[in-house]
C-alpha cells in the first residue's frame, strides 16, 4: 500500500508541476499587463504541435526542436500578441471588455489554426522533453518559480513591472518603458505556456481542443493565488495534483463511485469553481462587453434579406438541407447570449453547458429515463427540458450578483467546464442515448419548418427582453450598473432574469440541435464551443439579433463547406480586432465608408435660387411656442433676480469656467476656489474648448431667453423683446404659483444620519457624523480631499454600509437598504463622474428613472425633458457623444423623473461652463422651493455660497462647523476649507 501511495504521489507531483508552470506564466502575464491570458492553453497546444512537427515530421534532433519551440517560437508569440493585439487596446484606453474578448479571440484563432494545419485527430507520438520521472518536472517548476519571484522582488525589471500594473500612465510619466515591460511579461508568459505544453503533451491527448481546455482548467491555481502570489500557486498546484492522484485509490460502492471518480479526475475543475466563487475580488474592473458608442441601427431591408436567406434551404435537398437544419438551432443558442451579454452586459462563457443540458434532458425525457417523469413525445420533451433548465441559470446568475469582470468570466467558465466534466462526460448519464424528431417532422424539410417557427418564437422572446421597460432597464444595467441602481433598477433581480432567460433560450436551441442531429453528442457542447460562440456573438454585434443569426450561419456554413477550423480561425481574427469596432461589423462598415456630402448641379442651384429666397442678415421672427403648464420652466442660461447671480458681462462666450459677480454687492470679492489640484471644469469635457458640440442643442433652434454672457438674440418683429424666463423663486419658501407640487406628500421626509462611522483598512473615514437634510432646503458639504465627504455621500446613497450608526428617512431605518430600494423610497442621486446610459436615447435615459420610480404619470418623462430643455431634437438623440453639459442635464432629469423627495448631488457642476452652472443654480433653487431636500457636495465655494441654506465643513471624518453660508465661509479661510 505504501508503495502504491508513493507511486501515486509521484504521479501527482508530475501533474502538479505542469500546473505550477501554467500558474506561474498566467500570474507573470497578469502582473505585467493586467490581462488574464485565456489563450495560454492554446499557446501550449501550438508549441506541442510544433515540437512534434520538428522532431517527428521533419526529423530534427530533440534539442533543436525544443530550442526552436521554447526559445524562439513561444516568446515570439507572446511579443507578437503584445505588440499587435493588446498594446493597441491599451493605447485605445485599455477597456477590459475588449481585452477579454481579444484574449478569447486569440484562443479561438490558435485552436482553429491548429485544426486547419494539423487536423482535428488526436496525436500520441509527441516526443518526451523530460523523462516521466516527476522529479525533473518538479525541479523545472520550482526553479522557474523561484527565479521569477526573485526577479519580481529584487530587480529593477520587477519594480518596473509592479509599477506598470499599478498605474501604466503614471509609470510612463515616471520614465518607465511600459511597452518593453509588457512585452517582457508576455514573452515569459508564452514561454511557460510552451513549456507546459511540451511537458504535458506526451501524457495527455494532443488535439486542438483537448490540451487547451486541460490547461485552462488548471488556471485554478492562479485564481487561488489571487493572480499575485507565486509560492501560493506552486503549493496549490502540487497539492491538488497529489490529491487528485490519491483519490484514485478510493473505490466506494453504489451511487458514490461514479461521482468520486469524476471528482478525482477533475479536481482542478472543482478547485477552479470554488476559487472563482470564493474569491470575487479578482479582476473587479468593469469588463462588461458593452459598446461605448451609440446604438447602431440595423440597415434597412436587412430583415427582409435575412428572411429570404433562411427560407432558401427549403429548396435544398440531401446533405445541404441536413446541414442547414443546424443553423436555426444554433441561432437560438446565440440569441441567449444576445439577452445575457448583449443586452444585460453580463459575461457568460458557459452557455454551451445550458445548450447541452437542453439536449440531454430532451433525450432523457423522450427516452423515459428522466427520474420521476414518464416518457414524453419529443416536442413535449423539448418544452419540459426548457422549463427544467431555465432555473439552472441561477448557477451562473447567482454569482453574477456580486461579481463582474474577470471574476464573473471565471465563474461562468468554471460552471461550463464543471457541467461538461461532471455530466456530459459521465457514461451513467449519456450512454446509449438517441433522439428522434417530433412526429410529423421526421424529414429534414418538415423539421426545418418547425425550427423556423421555434426560431420566430425565440426572436419574439428576445424582442420582449430587449424592448420596453425591461429592455431599457437591462441596457441601463449594461451601460452603468451603479447608475442603474441609482435610477431604481433592481440589479439583483434583473441579473437573475437575464441568466434564467438566457438558460431557457440556450436549452431550447440545444434541444433543437440534438433533434436535428438525431443524437446527443457531448462534443457539440464542449466548453471550447462556448468560448467560440461568445466570441462570435460579440464580434457580430453583441446586442444585435440579426448579428446572432448571421454568426450562426457563418459558423455552420464555414465548417460544413470548408476544412474544419475555418470558422474558428475567422471568428478568432475578428475577435482579435474587436477593439477596432466594438459596435460590431455594421459600425465598422459605417466608419470605413467615406462620407459623401450631396451637392447640387448647376441646374439644381438655379432652381433653388428661384424657389428659396437668399438668406437674410438677421434671423426671421419666431413665434414662441406655448408650453403646457408645468411646475417649473425649462432650464436655460437666462438671468433672473436673486441673491448673488453670477454672470459674464463682457458680451462674449466664456472661454474659462471662472465667473464674475455682478450682483452689485461687494463687486470684487476674493475668488473662493477649489485648491485641491483638481482639473478646471472645462477640461473635464474631454474636448477642446473651441470645438463645436457634437449634438445640436434644442435651445439653438427654439426660442429662448438670452443666456448670460451672450449678446441678446434678435427680438420679434416690431421691436418686442424676447420672452424672458421666470425669476428664480426664493428657495427658502414654498412655491405655490405653478400648480401642485411634483412630490407626493408621502415622499417628503427628513433624511438624517446618526453617529455614522466607517473605516477602510484601518483608516477612519467617518468618525461619528450626524447630519440632517431638511425638505425644501439645500444643504452643502465642503472640505478638503480625504475629509470623508464622498464616504458620507455613499452611506446616504446606499452604496456603502457604515460600520456603526444609522441612516433614517423619516421614521424608517434605511441603513441596510440597497441603493435601488432607497431610490424607490424617494432618495435619488447623481454622480461626480457622469452616470448616463450611452446606448439609450436621451428620452430613454429619463424614462428609466420614471419607470423604475413607479411613476404612473405618462407625462413625467415629457415634463422632465421640457424642464431641462431636452425636448427638441435632443429627445431621440443617443446619449453617446453628447457634450458634458447636456449629459449633466440628462442625468439630473433622470433623477428628477421619479419625483424624489431627497436629491443627493455629488459635484453637480463638474465639467460645466459659466452659463450652464448659472442655469443649474436656478433649477436647484426652484426644486428646493418646491419642497425637495437637496444635499450638495461641491468644491466651488461661490456656487455653494449662492445655493446653500446650510453649509457643513468636514475634515478628518468629522463635521467641524455648520451654519449659514455667510457665517461659515466668512469664518474660515477659503484655502483651509477647500484644500
Amino acid at each position: 500500500m505504501s508503495s502504491l501511495t508513493y507511486d501515486l504521489t509521484l504521479a501527482g507531483l508530475s501533474v502538479g508541476s505542469a500546473a505550477a508552470l501554467t500558474g506561474t506564466g498566467l500570474i507573470v502575464t497578469y502582473r505585467a499587463t493586467g490581462v488574464l491570458n485565456f489563450a495560454h492553453g492554446a499557446i501550449a497546444m501550438v508549441c506541442a504541435y510544433v515540437l512534434r512537427q520538428c522532431v517527428v515530421g521533419w526529423g530534427w534532433p530533440l534539442w533543436a526542436g525544443a530550442a526552436m519551440t521554447l526559445l524562439f517560437l513561444a516568446p515570439a508569440l507572446g511579443v507578437l500578441l503584445e505588440r499587435f493585439v493588446f498594446r493597441p487596446l491599451s493605447v485605445l484606453g485599455g477597456d477590459p471588455a475588449q481585452t477579454l474578448v481579444a484574449s478569447i479571440g486569440v484562443f479561438v484563432l490558435l485552436v482553429g489554426g491548429a485544426a486547419l494545419v494539423w487536423g482535428q485527430g488526436a496525436r500520441d507520438d509527441v516526443p518526451e522533453l523530460v523523462s516521466a520521472d516527476p522529479w525533473g518536472q518538479l525541479a523545472v517548476a520550482l526553479v522557474l518559480a523561484a527565479g521569477v519571484g526573485a526577479v519580481i522582488r529584487w530587480t529593477r525589471l520587477g519594480r518596473e513591472l509592479r509599477a506598470v500594473v499599478d498605474d501604466r500612465q503614471l509609470a510612463v510619466l515616471g520614465g518607465i518603458d511600459a511597452d518593453r515591460v509588457a512585452a517582457a511579461g508576455w514573452a515569459f508568459g508564452s514561454f511557460t505556456a510552451g513549456l507546459t505544453g511540451v511537458l504535458l503533451a506526451p501524457y495527455v491527448r494532443l488535439d486542438p481542443y483537448g490540451l487547451p481546455l486541460l490547461v485552462m482548467e488548471v488556471v485554478a491555481v492562479a485564481v487561488a493565488a489571487r493572480m499575485r502570489s507565486l509560492p501560493v500557486a506552486v503549493v496549490v498546484a502540487l497539492g491538488v495534483g497529489v490529491a487528485q492522484s490519491q483519490l484514485t485509490r478510493l473505490h466506494p460502492s453504489g451511487w458514490a463511485e461514479p461521482l468520486l471518480q469524476a471528482v478525482g479526475a477533475n479536481l482542478f475543475v472543482v478547485t477552479l469553481l470554488i476559487a472563482a466563487l470564493a474569491l470575487p475580488r479578482i479582476g473587479t474592473r468593469d469588463a462588461l462587453p458593452r459598446t461605448a458608442t451609440a446604438r447602431v441601427s440595423t440597415p434597412q431591408g436587412a430583415w427582409i434579406v435575412a428572411a429570404v436567406l433562411f427560407l432558401l434551404p427549403l429548396g435544398f435537398a440531401g446533405s445541404d438541407l441536413h446541414t442547414s437544419v443546424q443553423v436555426p438551432a444554433l441561432g437560438v443558442v446565440l440569441l441567449s447570449l444576445v439577452v445575457v451579454t448583449g443586452r444585460g452586459g453580463q459575461i457568460s462563457l458557459g452557455q454551451a453547458a445550458y445548450a447541452g443540458l437542453g439536449a440531454l434532458f430532451t433525450s432523457l425525457l423522450a427516452a423515459g429515463r428522466f427520474p420521476g417523469l414518464p416518457r414524453l413525445p419529443e416536442l413535449a420533451a423539448l418544452a419540459v427540458a426548457v422549463v427544467l433548465v431555465a432555473p439552472l441559470g441561477l448557477l451562473t446568475g447567482w454569482p453574477a450578483i456580486t461579481r463582474q469582470g474577470l471574476a464573473l468570466a471565471l465563474a461562468t467558465f468554471a460552471v461550463g467546464v464543471g457541467v461538461s466534466r461532471f455530466v456530459f462526460a459521465q457514461p451513467y448519464a449519456t450512454s446509449g442515448l438517441s433522439l428522434d424528431r417530433p412526429a410529423g417532422f421526421e424529414g429534414d424539410r418538415a423539421y426545418y419548418v418547425l425550427e423556423l417557427a421555434l426560431l420566430a418564437l425565440a426572436l419574439l422572446t428576445t424582442r420582449v427582453l430587449r424592448r420596453g421597460r425591461t429592455g431599457r432597464a437591462l441596457a441601463a444595467l449594461r451601460d452603468h450598473e451603479s447608475g442603474a441602481a441609482a435610477a431604481g433598477v433592481r440589479i439583483r433581480s434583473l441579473k437573475l432574469l437575464a441568466f434564467v432567460a438566457g438558460a431557457a433560450l440556450a436549452a431550447l436551441g440545444g434541444g433543437m440541435l440534438g433533434m436535428g442531429l438525431r443524437a446527443f453528442d457531448p462534443a457539440a457542447y464542449d466548453p471550447v464551443r462556448g468560448l467560440l460562440w461568445f466570441a462570435a456573438v460579440v464580434v457580430m454585434g453583441a446586442d444585435s439579433t440579426l448579428g446572432a443569426l448571421a454568426a450562426a450561419a457563418l459558423l455552420v456554413g464555414l465548417d460544413a463547406g470548408a476544412r474544419g477550423g475555418v470558422a474558428a480561425a475567422l471568428i478568432g481574427v475578428l475577435a482579435v480586432l474587436v477593439g477596432r469596432f466594438p459596435g460590431g461589423p455594421y459600425e465598422a462598415i459605417r466608419r470605413l465608408r467615406p462620407r459623401r456630402h450631396p451637392t447640387l448641379t448647376a441646374t439644381g442651384l438655379r432652381a433653388r435660387s428661384h424657389l428659396r429666397p437668399p438668406p437674410q442678415s438677421t434671423a426671421p421672427p419666431t413665434t414662441p411656442t406655448t408650453e403646457p403648464a408645468t411646475p417649473h420652466r425649462a432650464i436655460t442660461g437666462d438671468t433672473a433676480p436673486g441673491p448673488r447671480h453670477l454672470t459674464n458681462t463682457d458680451n462674449t462666450e466664456p472661454s474659462t469656467p471662472h465667473r464674475t459677480n455682478t450682483s452689485g454687492v461687494n463687486p470684487d470679492p476674493p475668488r473662493r476656489t477649489n485648491t485641491d489640484n483638481t482639473e478646471p471644469r472645462k477640461a473635464e469635457t474631454g474636448e477642446p474648448e473651441s470645438s463645436a458640440p457634437r449634438q445640436t442643442d434644442p435651445s439653438a433652434t427654439e426660442p429662448h431667453p438670452p443666456r448670460p454672457g451672450r449678446p441678446p438674440a434678435p427680438g420679434p418683429a416690431g421691436g418686442a423683446s424676447a420672452p424672458s424666463g421666470p425669476p428664480a423663486p426664493d428657495h427658502r419658501t414654498r412655491r405655490d404659483g405653478a400648480g401642485e407640487s411634483t412630490h407626493p406628500a408621502g415622499r417628503r421626509a427628513v433624511l438624517t444620519a446618526h453617529n455614522l462611522r466607517a473605516r477602510y483598512d484601518g483608516f477612519t473615514a467617518l468618525d461619528g457624523v450626524d447630519l440632517t437634510v431638511q425638505p425644501g432646503s439645500i444643504t452643502a458639504i465642503i472640505g478638503p480631499n480625504g475629509a470623508g465627504k464622498s464616504t458620507l455621500f455613499h452611506c446616504l446613497a446606499g452604496t456603502l454600509r457604515p460600520s456603526r450608526g444609522q441612516v433614517r428617512y423619516g421614521d424608517r431605518n434605511i441603513t441596510r437598504l440597497s441603493p435601488h430600494t432607497r431610490t424607490r423610497l424617494g432618495i435619488a442621486r447623481t454622480f461626480q463622474q457622469l452616470a448616463v446610459f450611452p446606448t439609450l436615447t436621451v428620452a430613454e435615459n429619463i424614462q428609466v428613472g420614471a419607470e423604475q420610480g413607479h411613476i404612473t404619470d405618462p407625462a413625467a418623462t415629457d415634463r422632465a425633458l421640457r424642464l431641462f430643455a431636452l425636448d427638441g431634437p435632443l429627445r431621440n438623440a443617443p446619449a453617446a457623444g453628447l457634450p458634458t453639459g447636456t449629459l449633466r442635464r440628462v442625468e439630473l432629469a433622470r433623477a428628477l423623473a421619479g419625483t424624489p423627495g431627497v436629491l443627493l448631488l455629488d459635484e453637480p457642476a463638474a465639467g460645466l461652463d459659466t452659463a450652464e452652472v448659472t442655469a443649474l443654480a436656478r433649477v436647484l433653487k426652484a426644486l428646493a422651493a418646491d419642497g425637495t431636500a437637496l444635499l450638495v457636495i461641491e468644491h466651488d465655494l461661490d456656487l455653494v455660497a449662492d445655493l446653500a441654506d446650510v453649509v457643513h465643513v468636514m475634515t478628518a471624518g468629522r463635521i467641524i462647523a455648520s451654519g449659514p453660508p455667510a457665517q461659515v465661509l466668512d469664518s474660515f479661510d477659503a484655502r483651509e476649507t477647500a484644500v
